[in-house]
């Protein structure tokens, strides 16, 4: 069990596992019929993710424009509320097919509101991507269309998903043991 910032880690998805199943996320992707492809990456969490999976999905023959948004659900906490937006993107996204980066998908409040919003500018198509399922969290009207992984009922670090900003650089999914912070 790795040790880092002095806390026990335990991995749930090692770095050689994420890879692998990038690849295959990015055939999955490959195979739908996306015209003028706009990935955007829900910061911060996954943007380590979607830099991986954007080069996976360009080794698949895909060649999207990429953008940035930033949503806040969790505050100061570690448990989902009010989503805010915090960084809007630039493209305009009429008549384009969107497909939604993001770490984990939970309560599905922050990929329902972004979604809702990409439709209601227009978009043909809004699709996502999400590294992590945590199907029994949901509370919202929204399903992964393509999953990196079912995640079981904890509270993950790494691979750009963090605990009061720290872990994030870990190259690996894992659950710290104890007390986090």
């Amino acid at each position: 069990m790795p040790v880092v910032r002095g806390k026990d880690i335990e991995v749930l998805f090692n770095a050689s596992t994420i890879a692998s199943r990038n690849l295959e996320l990015a055939k999955e992707i490959a195979q739908r019929d996306y015209k003028d492809l706009l990935v955007v990456s829900v910061l911060k969490g996954s943007f380590i993710f979607a830099a991986d999976l954007i080069r996976a999905m360009h080794d698949a023959g895909i060649s999207p424009e990429v953008e940035f948004i930033m949503i806040s659900s969790y505050g100061s906490g570690t448990t989902s509320g009010e989503v805010k937006m915090l960084r809007d993107i630039d493209n305009d996204v009429t008549d384009r097919d969107v497909l939604l980066v993001d770490d984990i998908l939970e309560s599905g409040k922050t990929l329902r509101f972004i979604r809702d919003l990409m439709l209601s500018r227009g978009a043909r198509s809004v699709r996502n991507v999400v590294l992590l399922d945590k199907r029994m969290r949901r509370t919202s009207d929204i399903n992964a269309d393509h999953v990196g992984f079912d995640c079981p009922d904890y509270f993950v670090v790494g691979y750009g998903m963090d605990v009061a900003h720290a872990f994030r650089e870990l190259p690996f999914v894992g659950v710290v043991k104890g007390d986090a912070v």
